[in-house]
């Protein structure tokens, strides 16, 4: 049945990918009658998130917000089916790195760099970054139950030199890049919610109590590489900036819990700036009536 759905709806997905962004856009727009105003794709989920963060906010400003992330989110769907057969002069004008240098200092001193990234705007297209730097690309994913459409996703982000690995693999990965003196930069999308018996600390995310992901913390300690924040702003439709800060260059040195503390803080801030571009349908504070009696 898999490979069945791969050929059935892999010809579709091109056909959308070859699209010129006027038409894609046009389509976009379908899409979000047919996502939200006519199945309600996750509503109920969207904005019982937004009032728990945002508890102060009317209904008619949580329906607006509403409507602004659906609007985006449609827009993101269709951004990554582009990704199939965009070309690299098209992203790069498209998804812009305003400081890469940050990076590329890195490189100078013979350094790996993990990059901790938020589901905000188009994370999708921020593997364009290797269009810009020496360092392999590593992103941590999920693989998909789909064998065909698991490597349909690595094909694509091979594309730019950008590999996918999972989380079992993380480790053993990253460490023998190191012990071979290859540079690597990893990106971790590492805002959403862990698993709870996985989950080994707890603290406020948008003022909810909730478990947050310590993974990349704890690589960047065993590893001795520097952390940066990866920021992402949509500018319009269509186009993206990315900032890359510098927060950690000696994790050692950091306290527990300082470096993933750190990044929860940073996130929280462009999230309450505009919160229609982050990703909303996700049950991140699903056990938040869960806290373990240390964490209370």
């Amino acid at each position: 049945m898999h490979l069945i759905a791969y050929i059935i709806v892999y010809p579709i997905l091109w056909l959308v990918s070859i699209l010129p962004f006027r038409l894609l856009y046009a389509l976009s727009d379908v899409l979000y009658l047919f996502l939200y105003k006519i199945f309600g794709y996750r509503t109920a989920t969207v904005k019982e998130n937004l009032k728990l963060v945002f508890p102060e906010k009317s209904d008619k400003e949580i329906a607006t917000i509403t409507r602004k992330f659906y609007h985006h989110l449609c827009d993101l769907v269709l951004e990554a089916i582009k990704s199939l057969t965009i070309k690299e002069s098209e992203i790069k004008k498209r998804f812009v790195y305003k400081n890469i240098e940050e990076i590329k200092a890195l490189e100078a001193q013979n350094k790996s760099v993990l990059l901790m990234c938020s589901h905000y705007a188009n994370w999708e297209w921020s593997v364009v970054i290797q269009c810009h730097i020496k360092h392999k690309g590593y992103a941590i994913y999920k693989r998909l139950r789909n064998k065909y459409f698991d490597n349909l996703v690595k094909r694509m982000r091979a594309r730019y030199n950008a590999y996918l690995i999972t989380t079992k693999q993380t480790i053993s990965t990253l460490t023998k890049l190191k012990s071979e003196g290859e540079l690597f930069v990893a990106g971790f999308a590492a805002d959403q919610s862990p698993k709870k018996h996985k989950a080994h600390y707890w603290r406020e995310f948008m003022g909810i109590k909730a478990p947050v992901i310590t993974g990349p913390e704890m690589i960047a300690k065993r590893l001795d590489v520097p952390v940066m924040f990866f920021r992402i702003d949509k500018i319009k439709r269509g186009y993206y900036e990315a900032t890359i800060d510098r927060v950690i260059m000696n994790p050692l040195d950091c306290k527990e819990n300082e470096i993933t503390d750190k990044f929860i803080e940073y996130i929280e801030k462009q999230i309450y700036e505009k919160p229609e571009y982050y990703l909303w349908t996700h049950k991140r504070w699903k056990h938040m009536n869960e806290i373990p009696e240390e964490f209370q």
